[in-house]
Formats: structure tokens, sequence, C-alpha cells
């Protein structure tokens, strides 16, 4: 997933021989540092994120399949340090030492699919502090998109209410690398299939699509367009927007008239006007031609708030296709996502910079759970034993991984059953009063005072 092949036309940035170059510099120079003090104790990093987005009640755990792919194939290429070389500040026996590093470490974290919330850990990294260091810039990226995408295709699945949504993204993603991990996060997130025939194949994901409307203006005539794709594709979805909309329906129903029996056309798109109003009329006509199995797909400019107005408005639409606002998550591109020092060579380590404060030393978040319900969860010390359900779970040991990947579908089942069990406001699309709680075991806080006078005093 981390190599990119060489594509005509798109030079192939991140491979095996480049990707641990995907660092920034000051990564290397600590790192650097770090080999000449001989600093090689264990460090443990929590990455979390800092507040939820405006708007967010949850966000879905996102990428760790990614990361713990790029961590197990970790290494500096005789190209790289080669490349490295040019710059005076690094030594040769420091880039020597670097061509030996291999990733080592543990990792603790979420399971894919997980709800989490604001200052939780939704993983770990335990490892020698110069391995732990060189590998945050790419924690960081890996984690940051695919939880921002997933996050947002579930808020659009449940806007939609049980409907199809369809990944239409592809042409505005922030790049052909964000256009493939999304369709991963995509559906990990609720939604049904992708027209992105790449993603579908690298993830297994299903692929669908309609028409464009260059195919209908390609065409004398509207009816002759739907004419000419019905007889190579017969169970298929036909746009009709491309002129008058209305009209474009009526249009399918001659053709159903026409091809009586032999007449399969799966579904109508409507991709703009008032998508509500023209659904009703739509809904209308079909079913006056006897055509009630002519399902409505509506596209054109759709985000959550869209499509949950289209749905309690009570428009008969039978499923969504959502671009960009999916795909770069318009409204909350980017989270408030960092990767900290919190212990180094057993003892905790803290940050009190205002309003960047972090919880010191390896941690654990415990979900607290009543039957069928969540009610909130406690981020306590990692050797406590606290009441509730331990979300972080160790998935690599020494550098390599405990258990193979998961299925996607796993992922895709966690968040839908994790969901199910969160509060109602938390699901809902408005900021719940109140949020969803979470808080600090008493422990932690304690040995968090502790530290800070430690830190704090003369």
């Amino acid at each position: 997933m981390l190599s990119s092949p060489a594509v005509s036309g798109i030079q192939p940035w991140v491979t095996d021989d480049t990707v641990a170059l995907l660092v920034d510099q000051y990564e290397l120079t600590m790192a650097q540092a770090f080999w000449r003090e001989r600093m090689f104790d264990e460090a443990v990093f929590s990455l979390f994120v800092r507040r939820l987005p405006a708007g967010r009640n949850y966000l879905i755990a996102c990428g760790l399949a990614d990361l713990l792919d790029y961590l197990e194939r970790f290494r500096f290429s005789a190209d790289a340090l080669a490349w490295l070389g040019q710059f005076p500040h690094f030594s040769p026996p420091f880039l020597e030492w670097l061509g030996r590093l291999r990733f080592t470490g543990d990792v603790y974290a979420l399971p894919e699919g997980s709800p989490f919330f604001a200052g939780e850990p939704l993983l770990e990294v335990r490892a020698s502090l110069p391995e732990a260091q060189l590998v945050e810039t790419m924690a960081l990226n890996l984690i940051n998109l695919q939880t921002i995408l997933a996050s947002k295709a579930s808020r659009i699945v449940r806007a939609a209410a049980g409907r199809t949504v369809v990944d239409f993204g592809l042409r505005r993603a922030h790049g052909t690398d964000a256009g493939i991990r999304g369709v991963r996060a995509f559906y990990i997130g609720g939604v049904h299939a992708t027209s992105n025939m790449l993603g579908g194949r690298v993830h297994g994901v299903p692929v669908a699509g309609t028409m464009g409307h260059s195919y209908v203006q390609a065409h004398s005539h509207e009816s002759e367009a739907f004419h000419q794709f019905t007889a190579l594709y017969p169970d298929t979805t036909l746009l009709v927007d491309t002129y008058d909309t209305l009209e474009g329906v009526r249009r399918v129903i001659h053709l159903a008239a026409a091809l009586g029996v032999d007449f399969r056309v799966r579904a109508i798109r409507l991709d703009s006007g008032d998508l509500g109003t023209l659904a009703r009329e739509a809904r209308g006509l079909l079913d006056q031609a006897g055509l009630r199995q002519v399902e409505i797909f509506a596209s054109g400019g759709l985000d959550e708030h869209r499509i949950a107005e289209l749905v309690g408005s009570g428009a008969p639409i039978d499923g969504f296709g959502v671009g960009t606002e999916l795909a770069v998550s318009r409204d909350e591109p980017a989270l408030d996502i960092v990767y900290k020092l919190t212990s180094y060579a057993g003892e905790g380590r803290l940050k009190l910079s205002t309003g960047k404060a972090i919880l010191p030393g390896p941690k654990q978040v415990y979900r607290v759970e009543d039957r069928d319900r969540t009610i909130g969860d406690v981020i306590g010390r990692a050797e406590e034993a606290l009441p509730g359900r331990p979300l972080l779970h160790r998935v690599m040991r020494r550098g390599r991984r405990i258990a193979p990947p998961e299925p996607l579908a796993a992922a895709r089942s966690r968040a839908s059953d994790e969901l199910s069990r969160l509060p109602g406001p938390v699901l809902g699309l408005p900021p719940a009063d109140p949020q969803f709680p979470v808080r600090v075991s008493e422990r932690l806080q304690s040995y968090t005072r502790e530290l800070s006078r430690r830190v704090a005093g003369p």
C-alpha cells in the first residue's frame, strides 16, 4: 500500500526505497542527537486528538493497517542514505547507523472502526527513542487522513438513514494517494460502494457508477442516448437532468414502453436543481407509468446536512452519490492531531504549554457500558485495572504485527456496532449537549500533578 508503481505521467514518489524519507528534517536531526548521546532507552509516544473538530461529536479510528505496514518495512535504502549524505550536518557514522536501523518497537492501538473522543490516545508507540521519533510524521499523516475521512463518511451515512451512499470523490480528492486511501476509510465509515476503480481493486470495495452528461450530449437526442446505453447496459442508472429533468424522466418512461419486458433500468439519477421537488415529481411520473421498481438516485454538491434535509422532508430518494464533501471533508479537512512523548526510560514526561498539556506515561482507555449502551470513557494509567472494556490493544510486538491484517469488513462492522451503542445525541449532526463524557482516572490525575510539581520546581 505504501509503494506507488511508476505510471505514465505520475511520478512514483513513494516507494520502499524512499518511504523512510517521509520525515520532517527535525526528526532526523533529533535522531542524530539522540544517537550521539546514546539515548536508546524506551520511549512512549501517544497519538491523540486534542479537541474534536467543530460540529463533530465523535471520530472513527482509521489508518492503523497502513501504519503497521509502514513500520514493518521501515528502512533507509542506500539511495536515501546517499542523498542524506549531501547534507553536511549528518555525519557518516550516523548515516551508517541509520542504514542498519529498523523499527523494533511495540504498538498499542484502538482497533480500526472504533469511535473515540478528544484526549484519548488512539495509539501508543513504545520503542527506542530514535525509532519512535523517526516515525512521527508518517504516523500522523496516515492516521489523520483516514480518520477524518472515515468520520465524515460516518456522518453522511447516518444522515442517509439506511439509503445507499456511493463515493464519487476521486476527481476532487487531494491527490491520488488520498483518493485511494479514502476508499478504504469511506467503506469503514459505512459508505456502500465507490466509483473509484483502482480503489475498489486495491481494497476489495464494491464499485458502482452511472453515466455522465457527456454521453447524452454526444448523441443527437436524449432518447437516442438512453436507447443506446441500455442496449449495452440493460441494468443501469440513467442520468436524466442534462436538459430538462422531468422531460428526461418521461423519455425513460417512453423507453420502458418501447422495450416492454426487456426494460431493466434500475434507477434514474438527479444531479441538479431542487432535488427534493424533482424527486417527488419524478416519483409520481414513474409510479403513474407502473415503474415503481425504478429507484431515484441523487447527487450534486451533497453533504450530510443536505442529505439529512432531503431525508427529513420525505423526498423519495433511494440513494446518494457524494463527491467533494466526502473526499475532502470540506467543513473540517484536518484534525488537531498530535504525537507526543509521554515517557522515557520508565519515567513520565510532561508538556505544560497553555492549551497543549499532555497526560504522562503509558495509558489505557476504558469504555464503560451499561448493558448494550455506552455511557462514558475513562483514561487511566496503563497498569490500572479500571471498570469497563479496555480499548487499546497491542497490535505490534518488536516491530512485527501480532496478527494478520483484519478484513476490511470487520472494521466496518465494528464501526457500525460501536456507534449503535453511543447515546443518541452523540450520533446526531448538531453538537451534542452534553458531550460524550470522558474523564481522567484519579491515579493518572495524581501522577500528572506529581510530575508537574517536579518539573516546575527549582
